[in-house]
């Protein structure tokens, strides 16, 4: 049995993670900055502390424990936090965490990042490895901290063989437990795209997701790693398979109009506009896996619960 720290306790992902670690007979410690309602079913057992990643309190969860593996799941995307903030949370408080991961002698490190990192652009090649530059961060200072995140970590599975180090990055998660803005975008019963373009788009379902994640943790294998679903679709196929209307947007009206439709950060404009297709090749090679839920399945069950309201 190995004792695991689950960071983003609060979130659908990492409680879907949590709840393959139990089944596999795992001990499972959830931390978050967040406050959460109390854990119910198979996720009553695990033991959960609220720690800001970049503060003392998260110093006193690793004295309390003694984990074989540390799954860093907390990445904070929500803009809402402040720049301040969310570099604190995702900077510093990754720092920490993998700081006190060797310190304490965790045996396994999973570190959660994005292919937001790549940024979506037409210059992009098809499709995208690990190795290609992050385009992001040229555009768009809110994706800093992210690819600040992704840097260190990165930096990590090379200055720390001692405690092997994976770093994800998975294309957008969807599934009724993610509440991410692609997932919250698909869910709304007309949904915006850029008059003239329809990009390729992927998706990966919550349990695929989860699964790999589990993979990632039990393995010793080091690296960054992409991670995508089964299928490649144009966004506006997307959209007919989420049932729902779309709004044609005009090109020069388009930052502003999807940013008020949908609510979407100015980074995520362009993935509207430009392919952003990553391969995950190296993944499935060196872990043995392959993502099970097919693309209209991972959407259909990510918006049922709401068009069945509608």
């Amino acid at each position: 049995m190995a004792t695991n720290l689950v960071t983003g306790i609060a979130g659908g992902l990492a409680q879907r993670v949590a709840e393959r670690l139990i089944d596999a007979g795992d001990e499972v410690v959830g931390v978050d900055y967040r406050d959460i309602p109390p854990l119910e079913g198979k996720l009553a057992a695990v033991r959960f502390h609220r720690a800001s990643y970049d503060k003392t309190a998260i110093e006193d969860v690793f004295r309390r424990h003694a984990f074989d593996r540390v799954l860093h799941l907390g990445r904070v995307g929500n803009l809402r936090e402040g720049v301040t903030r969310r570099f604190d949370l995702n900077v510093v408080g990754s720092q920490k965490i993998m700081d006190l991961a060797v310190r304490h002698r965790a045996r396994r490190v999973v570190v959660l990042s994005t292919f937001h990192i790549y940024g979506a652009s037409n210059a992009n090649h098809i499709p995208i490895a690990e190795d290609e530059p992050l385009r992001a961060g040229t555009s768009f200072p809110e994706l800093a901290d992210a690819i600040q995140l992704d840097n260190m970590a990165t930096t990590w599975v090379w200055q720390h063989r001692e405690v092997p180090v994976a770093v994800l990055r998975p294309t957008n998660v969807v599934g009724p437990r993610i509440h991410n803005t692609m997932s919250n975008v698909l869910r709304l019963e007309r949904i915006p795209h850029v008059a003239g373009f329809d990009p390729m788009t992927q998706f990966i379902h919550e349990d695929d997701l989860a699964d790999a994640v589990v993979r990632a943790a039990q393995s010793d294998a080091p690296g960054v790693f992409n991670l995508a679903g089964p299928d490649c679709v144009p966004w506006c196929t997307a959209i007919e398979l989420v049932r729902a209307r779309t709004i044609p947007v005009p090109g020069f009206l388009a930052s502003a109009l999807l940013r008020a439709v949908g609510s979407l950060p100015g980074y995520l404009v362009n993935f509207f506009r430009y392919p952003c297709v990553i391969s995950d090749a190296r993944f499935r090679e060196a872990f043995d896996w392959a993502p099970k839920t097919p693309l209209r399945d991972a959407l259909w069950s990510t918006v049922a619960e709401t068009r069945i309201n509608e």
